[in-house]
């Protein structure tokens, strides 16, 4: 059977009909992966190479196969790589002839294999198009080394509101614009003392606006948001906050401090500054600790809990087995979702990197938010793991802030550079000369 889209997913089709270079910037939930795979259907290449991250490889094999009957390459499998390249010389061609051969790998390991550079007349997608918005990675130099015919790129934040992240992928839909002249047109910088004497270019705000939304139109990007086409329930941030340590007062003063059990925190860099600062919000604070136990014992509920550190998930997750509540972990070594799909009262602890994208956890519809990401779209990505298609009860999201320190300063920077993110979703239907 054909697979039955939402009348928005038919809507961005019909948008880009005309298109071969598309970007379906589609807010987390709205089903960006449907809206892809169509479009690659519709584009009729023979071969089709998706590029996402290491924890999507298998979901989009799967996604192929019980929704259209193809079985793709696992390129991450060595056999799987080789078969995918000898492929037409083993079955004849008029054998699966209106079959598109396609391949999945990871961004980490495509670079790592220069055959694929062979690939010609082929479809490339790149699922999180934002993991190459750095133009100077290794990933991202050899994405753009590849000579696709088609590009289909899939964000639901596809600049993190950082408006320069928008131009490596702008050049793969076919914009030839210079980097500097993207962001002597559309950015505004002031020279800023970087704390060593010394003064730098950096970006503090954006300008011509609606000139880029048209531009980016005109090369293919489709914005849409969830409360655009579907009535989802309410999202409710509730800050829970918990007071200051002298430990951290000394520490932003004196630039180290030595803790109760002799843990010496030395920030000789602004870079350790700002990682151990963080700390002393987080693992280093009995008041937050103490707080969440208040969270996990108030409610019967599942809930889902995103930290940072590793230290952070060995506290919180003592605090939970002594309260004999269900674990679900998913973090670099782990993805263990067991107690989240079984028990109605597991608390399942996720860090950002690794499952901030891509999730579905709309069983819960409550986060808990130990410590931030200093990451806008780590931050949006994770809101949206519990609020999408499906979601019947309205999100509330628990954010354990200690008071006067670097966290406040990390949240404001999430809520402007969210600002700048939804700017871009706004609809612009005016022209220039």
């Amino acid at each position: 059977m054909p697979v039955q889209l939402y009348p928005h997913q038919v809507k961005a089709l019909e948008e880009t009909k005309d298109f071969n270079r598309v970007a379906y910037y589609l807010d987390m939930g709205l089903g960006k992966t449907f809206v892809g795979s169509e479009k690659m259907i519709q584009l009729h290449a023979r071969e089709n190479l998706i590029v996402c991250q290491k924890s999507k490889v298998q979901d989009w094999i799967d996604h192929f196969y019980n929704n259209y009957r193809i079985t793709p390459f696992d390129l991450t499998d060595k056999d799987d790589f080789d078969l995918f390249f000898e492929w037409d010389s083993i079955i004849p061609l008029e054998v699966d002839y209106y079959k598109p051969k396609i391949a999945v790998i990871n961004y980490e390991l495509a670079f790592r294999r220069p055959e694929l550079l062979k690939l010609e007349h082929f479809t490339l997608m790149l699922d999180e198009s934002s993991m190459i918005t750095n133009p100077t990675a290794k990933r991202t130099k050899f994405i753009h080394k590849l000579n696709p015919d088609n590009v289909i790129l899939l964000s639901g934040t596809p600049t993190g509101g950082k408006y320069e992240k928008l131009w490596s992928q702008l050049h793969l839909l076919g914009w030839n614009i210079s980097k500097k002249l993207f962001l002597n047109q559309y950015t505004v910088t002031e020279k800023i003392d970087d704390g060593s004497g010394f003064k730098r270019n950096v970006i503090v705000d954006y300008k011509n606006v609606d000139r880029l939304k048209l531009k980016l139109k005109q090369h293919g990007c489709i914005f849409m948001k969830t409360d655009e086409v579907f009535d989802l329930p309410e999202q409710v941030q509730i800050p829970v906050e918990v007071t200051n340590t002298k430990e951290f007062r000394y520490f932003m003063r004196n630039d180290l401090v030595t803790l109760s059990d002799g843990t010496e925190l030395i920030g000789d860099t602004k870079l350790t500054k700002r990682m151990y600062a963080r700390q002393l919000c987080g693992q280093y604070s009995k008041a937050k600790l103490s707080a969440f136990q208040d969270l996990i014992e108030s409610t019967d509920d599942r809930l889902i809990v995103f930290y940072n550190f590793n230290e952070e998930l060995a506290k919180m997750k003592s605090i939970v087995e002594s309260l004999e509540k269900p674990v679900s972990i998913v973090n670099g070594s782990i993805k263990d979702l067991d107690a989240y799909e079984t028990e109605s009262d597991s608390v399942t602890f996720v860090q950002y990197q690794a499952g901030a994208m891509g999730l579905n956890l709309q069983k819960s519809n409550k986060i808990i938010y130990f410590t931030l990401p200093q990451s806008s779209e780590l931050f949006e990505q994770s809101m949206k793991r519990i609020h999408r298609i499906g979601q019947k009860n309205n999100c509330f999201y628990y954010l354990l802030m200690v008071k006067n320190s670097v966290e406040q300063q990390i949240l404001e920077t999430l809520k402007q550079r969210k600002n700048y993110d939804d700017a871009l979703f706004i609809k612009y239907e005016g022209e220039f000369q």
